[in-house]
């Protein structure tokens, strides 16, 4: 199973940057050893089970409230197809097989 989410977490009550709060954020993501893209406006990250993707979810939250964030807002989309992997890379690949290669 391929369980692809695009999710978005900063405190909206701390500061107008957020980027110091979004890598506490990716640090979460990053050591979860899931595979994972950041953008500009969001993160993806691609788990096998949605139970794997929930507690991940859960874990970025409680980095932001261990840090003393008061109010959080939050962001999640998933896309989730059994009997495949590796989405985060075929579904780019698959545009590319019409267009070409596209911005990375």
């Amino acid at each position: 199973m391929s369980v692809l989410v695009q999710m978005a977490m900063f405190p909206t009550d701390i500061s107008e940057s957020k980027s110091e709060y979004v890598s506490k954020v990716i640090e979460v993501i990053k050591d979860s050893g899931y595979k994972y893209q950041l953008t500009s406006m969001c993160t993806i990250i691609e788990t096998q089970e949605m139970s794997e993707a929930l507690i991940l979810i859960g874990n970025c939250y409680k980095v932001l409230e261990e840090a003393g964030c008061g109010r959080v807002y939050s962001t999640i989309s998933f896309d989730i197809r059994p009997n495949h992997e590796n989405r985060m890379l075929e579904k780019i690949k698959s545009v590319e097989n019409y267009i070409g290669e596209v911005s990375k």
